[in-house]
């Protein structure tokens, strides 16, 4: 074999090298349902985005699904966002407001990502559990994710709010085998087998999540948890009397089927 051959095989073995670790390459996308988000967003999920980057040991993409929102989404914010090159952005618009749930299958339908990271708009919780979340999602150990929010959570929440909250983790100990008792925390990853489960979901509101678990329990996927903190001055969204009667149907919906 001449010294050219030699080297031609060489430089082809790093060729192709490099593009195995390109195609291999994990990405993660973040999505963020959006519905009537607090002034100045943009900019928040815009520097927060771009710290993240700086901290999560992976590609990133962000997807925004804009839920019918009535206030506080305009087309210069939008746009801006869109012109940022922080990272991939996508950002889609549902005609009318159908609920997290659905604004969230909305965004998974359009992510392309290997692994999947959601949370609420603002970013309620401190950027390091993002960032522990996404170690963890990156194991081969894992498919799922799940924020749990400590007792510490409820200093800080409205009473109504809190009281509701508190019923539910007591009903999942006593009614469901789950592999957590905090089914709401909003913030959840999973890898391509949970976002295969989480598109089969049905709830459009609040008790999405609830579904999402339990049938990936039922799946047997593996699935693990965090502790995750509120950050300071979360301001809470109201939950109307319509919506609570809906959810507790779908609560009893779920019940009857586990």
């Amino acid at each position: 074999m001449t010294g050219n051959s030699v080297l031609s095989i060489i430089l082809l073995s790093i060729v192709t090298i490099i593009i195995y670790s390109i195609s291999a390459e994990k990405t993660i996308a973040i999505i963020l349902p959006c519905y009537n988000p607090p002034k100045g967003w943009e900019n928040n999920v815009l520097e927060t985005i771009s710290r993240l980057k700086s901290r999560i040991n992976s590609k990133l993409e962000l997807i925004i699904v804009n839920d019918g929102s009535t206030s506080n989404v305009t087309e210069e914010g939008v746009q801006m966002i869109l012109d940022s090159s922080v990272i991939k952005t996508s950002i889609h618009k549902m005609e009318v407001n159908k609920g997290k749930g659905a604004a969230l299958r909305r965004g998974v339908m359009e992510c392309s990502s290997n692994y999947i990271i959601f949370t609420d708009i603002d970013f309620p919780y401190i950027e390091e559990n993002m960032v522990m979340l996404s170690n963890e999602l990156l194991k081969d150990s894992n498919d799922v994710v799940l924020g749990h929010r400590n007792y510490n959570y409820y200093e800080k929440t409205p009473f109504l709010r809190k009281i509701i909250s508190k019923m539910l983790r007591r009903s999942l100990k006593f009614f469901l085998r789950l592999p957590t008792d905090d089914s709401q925390c909003g913030l959840k990853g999973f890898n391509e087998k949970g976002a295969r489960i989480f598109a089969q979901t049905t709830i459009d509101r609040f008790l999405f999540d609830l579904e999402f678990i339990k049938k990936a329990s039922k799946s047997k996927l593996k699935i693990t948890t965090i502790s995750v903190e509120l950050r300071p001055n979360v301001v809470f969204s109201k939950v109307g009397l319509k919506i609570l009667f809906k959810e507790f149907g779908n609560f009893l919906k779920i019940l009857i089927k586990s």
